[in-house]
């Protein structure tokens, strides 16, 4: 299979081939091996003010458009990237030794893509979307609790509703890099560029020392 995405006859500068087939092949092997628990996790990197910030998440979607994830907007990372929406994604699966690198700018997802997935997730966690003041101070967990309750009943004859403050984001990139682990430390990767004189769906691509 890597042969057939990084063999020497990859094109340089040209546009060989789009990035997301590449990923979609990936994600699928890494969703069907069984030593992976998560393949749709990936560390997301956020920075403002110089302060560089990363954590965990989980990828919902991607097309050609972008990569989504769905976040409290007045969390750490929500506020951040309404600030700078420049971010970086990094996928490792060390079971079938891969790791994609993805940088780009991330932008809020329209109403219905929000709406419709906030509705597909289990009830439990729509009442904690409501009931989180995510990365905020907890004086203690019984507040948390409480607010658990509170929106339990304020919902408890209706459906629940998308919180205003709670959305998604799209990460629109103009870099991802294809890593695959060799012997010896002999890693093949391939880094797909968002061509800068092109509005088409446009990449450069080249091949990196290890």
């Amino acid at each position: 299979m890597i042969e057939k995405y990084f063999s020497n006859e990859t094109p340089i500068n040209c546009n060989y081939q789009e990035p997301f087939t590449i990923f979609s092949s990936w994600m699928d092997e890494a969703k069907k091996n069984n030593q992976i628990i998560e393949p749709t996790a990936m560390c997301l990197a956020t920075c403002i003010n110089d302060v560089v910030s990363s954590r965990m998440v989980l990828l919902k979607k991607f097309d050609n458009a972008g990569f989504c994830f769905f976040t409290n907007f007045n969390s750490h990372k929500g506020s951040q990237i309404l600030t700078n929406n420049n971010v970086a994604l990094c996928f490792y699966w060390g079971a079938l030794g891969r790791q994609v690198r993805i940088e780009g700018r991330a932008f809020e997802v329209d109403k219905i893509e929000a709406d419709d997935y906030f509705a597909s997730r289990r009830r439990e966690s729509r009442i904690g979307a409501w009931a989180s003041k995510q990365s905020s101070i907890m004086n203690k967990w019984q507040e948390f609790l409480d607010l658990i309750s509170f929106f339990n009943k304020k919902f408890e004859n209706s459906d629940v509703p998308r919180p205003q403050n709670w959305s998604g984001f799209r990460v629109v990139p103009n870099k991802i890099e294809f890593w695959q682990e060799g012997d010896f430390r002999i890693h093949q990767r391939v880094v797909f560029e968002k061509s800068p004189n092109s509005n088409q769906n446009q990449w450069i691509v080249n091949k990196l020392y290890p």
